[in-house]
């Protein structure tokens, strides 16, 4: 399987990078795991409405280009669909099973996806109803990911 992680911004904290480095090297055996960060819109702190509109449109221009057209799109949203790990292992099997060897996992900036992302995604996904930072979400994702391989090949992980 080919998973793809396309998300907004650069990450710049030390310990989240090797947080998720570590997964990214144990995911290795089990599927292809790519991370493509997109700038983020450099934009003050107090918007309009419409102004954050605009930012999250331009940020979801640059994470669609970075999209493979025969990916399956699945765009963590607050408002997604909740599952537990052992859900997520079965629908990354499902979607193996099913021909679906290309997965996207789409990660917005801090004000989420626009609705263009959220148009071309296959699923929604929630972590949690609370907010957590975009960075982190990274390293979040990857260890559920890692996670539902482990499952998915009956192999012991910590619970």
């Amino acid at each position: 399987m080919n998973i793809s992680i396309v998300t907004v911004g650069k990450l710049k904290e030390k310990y989240l990078k090797q947080g998720i480095n570590e997964f990214l090297k144990r995911l290795g055996p089990y599927a292809k795991v790519e991370i493509i960060e997109v700038s983020d819109e450099k934009a003050p702190e107090e918007l309009s409405s419409t102004e954050m509109e605009q930012v999250k449109n331009k940020e979801g221009e640059r994470i669609l280009t970075k999209i493979n057209p025969d990916a399956h799109v699945i765009a963590l949203a607050i408002e997604g669909k909740m599952r537990t790990s052992e859900e997520l292992a079965a629908n990354l099997d499902q979607l193996a099973t099913y021909g679906k060897s290309k997965v996207a996992f789409v990660i917005g900036g801090s004000l989420g996806l626009s609705d263009d992302v959220i148009k071309r995604a296959n699923e929604t996904l929630s972590f949690s109803k609370m907010t957590f930072p975009h960075q982190m979400m990274r390293l979040i994702l990857v260890e559920q990911v890692y996670r539902a391989f482990r499952i998915n090949r009956g192999e012991p992980y910590h619970k």
